[in-house]
């Protein structure tokens, strides 16, 4: 095997020789450990090693040995393919192993997954979804600044295919605005991508005036020359301006065969060309990176993550009966989450509606507007979960579907944060199907590990809000825009993964089940079958997953019938999840009868009454299609309940 006499330790203190050395050694295991993998991106690492090089011996202030320390620098591969640069790096910096980086990395159940996840500890979030790191790295800067008040950096290294991506746009419109000196963002402009050259090739003065239009100071530099890539990352950390470093580079750098050639994106180089292109960049070294240490940050905030003696939360009370929106009861218990340090709250310029405004009022400091940019709130937020912080984020339900890949990517990142969908389905009335959120459901449900709640009234959305604080993973809370009765009194508990029996009887025939404004309407079908002389059981199915198995199961098998009535489309929302949790415990086929009411055509605008009514959600309809299961043979129940007084029993 090839061997080189290249030792040492390289540092702030050494000539640019020594990093030259090392950004070839990070070459070197690129290639060694993909080639190794049989698969990865040797080319897009080749191009950006130069730049790390420089980056991890002189500017990252970073203590690998304690990952946990606040005050390192957070260093974010945006172009998370260029994995195979970044684990050579961990090896450089003596936390990994040869053996580990030559003979896990793309395995299964290795931790050197093909796109970064914090599943390693030096890893902040997972990348690998292009044009998500610099939104993350706004979140997390803006914590460091505005939350924790720490003189920590942000490094994230963006590929340049990914500059086509708005996100990334909208999240330098954030650092230009904000004015987060704290943020570098450093782009490998090798010219190619996945299928031939980028949009704009090596042209980096549109870039540069591109960068300089969102706010944002652009730096351009060869990116293969060490002192000159050495002077913009010192640059860059002056001033109080964000900076974007653009760096000229060549894809496939070192390796003749390969470099500025089309066609070996995302390919190994095959053993013989390795074994050439090892000769070609020295052979190997085994030079050790520290860089600059971090140092204490005077008046800074603490971890805000919670020990045991948290403070008590006062939730907002409500009498039953009164008309209160979930959506006002939501912001209410926001104020009262808000004497606990670790909440923060985002807005995506709607917090009027959201009623996340209520928050910002009562503690400014930890309310963050994210204007029409729903991306980079989703972003932002997690940002700040890395930091520690427990982040609020919210706008209507039908907005978030344009952050879902945030949500997605968030959810592999193992991050605990809560969103808050509101002006969900027909409800919403005469704004019309493009602010309905008719799909929020089935997108929020296909999360992994996800939590997603829907209240009926104002008691249990500020009990629900108050749950997600402490939940883990991605949880979501499903707001109504209008005021309904309060059903619940003040202090009722509402457990994750229960739900609320609402009217029940040993004569019960049929079982309604609703979740958010559908409860009410089922209530309302309940009266008007009960003048049939037919008793029907309500059920608040307020927790869509998980779903209460047990109330669902034990219904289905006293009443012998169920009617699903949703204010969502058909597909993936509360009736699917009723059929599979019938179906997981042996009970849907045993079913006498079934019926799934939901939004199935494009609705228009109208009153809300009439919308509902229109999609079949009304309790007349409802009535209607229970009547139409039961074969329309009706027989007087001596427990009917005309006056819909509630007989609760709760199941969890």
């Amino acid at each position: 095997m090839l061997t080189s006499a290249e030792t040492g330790r390289v540092g702030p203190d050494t000539d640019l020789g020594g990093v030259f050395e090392l950004a070839q050694q990070l070459r070197v295991d690129s290639v060694r450990a993909s080639t190794a993998a049989g698969s990865g991106h040797p080319t897009s690492s080749l191009s950006a090693a130069d730049v790390i090089a420089v980056l991890a011996a002189r500017h990252l202030r970073y203590d690998w040995q304690d990952p946990a320390n606040p005050d390192n620098d957070h260093l974010i591969f945006s172009k998370g393919h260029a994995s195979p640069l970044l684990y050579s790096l961990f090896k450089a910096a003596g936390v990994i192993g040869e053996q580990e980086l030559l003979t896990t990395y793309r395995r299964a159940g290795a931790r050197l997954q093909g796109h970064p996840t914090p599943v390693l500890p030096w890893v902040d979030l997972a990348t690998g979804s292009l044009g998500q790191g610099v939104a993350y790295a706004v979140g997390i800067a803006l914590a460091g600044r505005e939350l924790e008040h720490r003189d920590y950096r942000v490094w994230a290294l963006c590929g340049d295919s990914e500059m086509a991506e708005g996100s990334v746009w909208e999240a330098l419109d954030r650092a230009g605005r904000r004015r987060l000196g704290n943020l570098t963002v450093i782009v490998d402009v090798n010219r190619l991508g996945q299928c031939g050259p980028t949009e704009l090739g090596w042209d980096l003065d549109a870039y540069a005036r591109r960068v300089a239009a969102f706010g944002c100071r652009p730096l351009t530099v060869e990116g293969h020359d060490l002192a000159a890539v050495d002077r913009a990352l010192t640059q860059a950390t002056e001033g109080d301006e964000p900076t974007v470093v653009l760096a000229r580079t060549v894809k496939g750098r070192g390796v003749t065969e390969v470099a500025d050639a089309d066609g070996w994106h995302g390919k190994p180089l095959p053993d013989d060309l390795a074994d050439r292109a090892l000769v070609e960049l020295g052979g190997l070294r085994a030079l050790t990176v520290q860089g600059p240490a971090p140092s204490p940050t005077r008046g800074a905030v603490g971890s805000p993550r919670r020990d045991g003696g948290r403070a008590a939360v006062d939730l907002p009370r409500f009498e039953v009966g009164e008309k209160a929106a979930s959506r006002a009861a939501f912001g209410k218990a926001l104020v009262a989450l808000g004497v606990r340090p670790d909440i923060v709250v985002l807005d995506a310029e709607v917090g009027n509606s959201t009623h996340t405004e209520d928050f910002g009022e009562a503690y400014p400091e930890r309310f963050f507007q994210s204007y029409i940019a729903e991306q980079q709130m989703i972003a932002t937020a997690v940002g700040f979960a890395v930091r520690g912080y427990h982040p609020f984020a919210s706008t209507f339900a039908a907005f978030l579907t344009r952050a879902h890949d945030f949500i997605r990517m968030a959810a592999i990142s193992q991050v605990a944060l809560s969103l808050c969908g509101t002006h969900a389905g027909v409800e919403i009335g005469p704004d019309g199907p493009s602010q309905m959120g008719l799909e929020d459901l089935a997108m929020m449900r296909s999360v992994l590990g996800s939590t997603v709640l829907s209240p009926s009234d104002a008691t249990s959305a500020a009990a629900l809000t108050a749950a997600m604080a402490d939940l883990p993973g991605i949880s979501y809370l499903r707001a109504t825009r209008g005021a309904y009765p309060v059903l619940y009194e003040a202090g009722e508990k509402f457990p994750v993964g229960g739900s609320k029996t609402l009217r029940h009887s040993k004569e019960d025939r049929i079982t309604l089940a609703g979740t958010g404004v559908t409860v009410h309407t089922c209530l309302e079908a309940a009266d008007r079958l009960a003048a049939h002389g037919v008793a029907a059981r309500v059920l608040d199915l307020y927790s869509v997953k998980p779903l209460d198995c047990d109330a669902l199961v034990r219904a289905a098998a006293e009443t012998g019938a169920i009617v699903v009535a949703e204010d969502h489309h058909v597909q993936g929302g509360l009736g699917e999840a009723v059929l599979s949790a019938l179906a997981a415990r042996g009970a849907a086929e045993s079913l006498g009868g079934w019926a799934h009411l939901a939004v199935r055509d494009l609705p228009g605008s109208g009153t809300p009454e009439e919308l509902l009514d229109s999609a079949g959600l009304s309790g007349t309809r409802i009535a209607e299609a229970a009547l139409a299961v039961l074969g329309g043979r009706h027989r007087t129940s001596a427990h009917q309940n005309p006056q819909g007084n509630p007989q609760r029993e709760e199941a969890s």
